[in-house]
């Protein structure tokens, strides 16, 4: 059985905590990031959200996640909620060098994971040196 003693001093900072998060819990979506080869791979934590309810927007060089987690409705008596419910929404600004058209998007164990390649123009490239005189032959002044 689960017992529940009122605090409000406890509420008060749980409720505080959801809001503004921590830096151990923060209270929007955890993220981690990182380039593998010529991607950037961005992997968001949504548990219990749908693949239904998640957004995704890209404006410019502003990727923008939103995602919804419904609250169970019933006819039962709720003896604990420490897990958010609502919305959620995430922004993160992503560089020129980015290839935004190319997005990729896969939903899986509550992990929205997005693969971003690098656009062509930030890859490195070889540049070839040609000659400022086109076959110009070079002759000696005889005297």
């Amino acid at each position: 059985m689960l017992l529940r003693t009122t605090d409000p001093f406890r509420d008060f900072d749980r409720i505080t905590q959801q809001l503004l998060g921590t830096t151990n819990r923060p209270a929007a979506m955890p993220m981690d990031a990182w380039r593998q080869g010529e991607e950037f791979v961005i992997e968001m934590d949504l548990p219990g959200v749908s693949r239904e309810s998640i957004d995704l927007d890209v404006e410019r060089n502003v990727l923008t996640v939103r995602a919804e987690r419904v609250a169970r409705n019933g006819d039962w008596e709720r003896l604990a909620s420490e897990r958010p419910t609502g919305m959620f929404s995430r922004q993160l600004v992503l560089g020129d060098n980015l290839d935004l058209d190319r997005i990729e998007a896969t939903y899986d164990d509550g992990v929205l994971r997005l693969v971003v390649p690098v656009a062509e123009k930030a890859k490195p490239r070889k540049i070839e040196i040609g000659s400022s005189s086109s076959d110009r032959e070079t002759t000696a002044i005889e005297s």
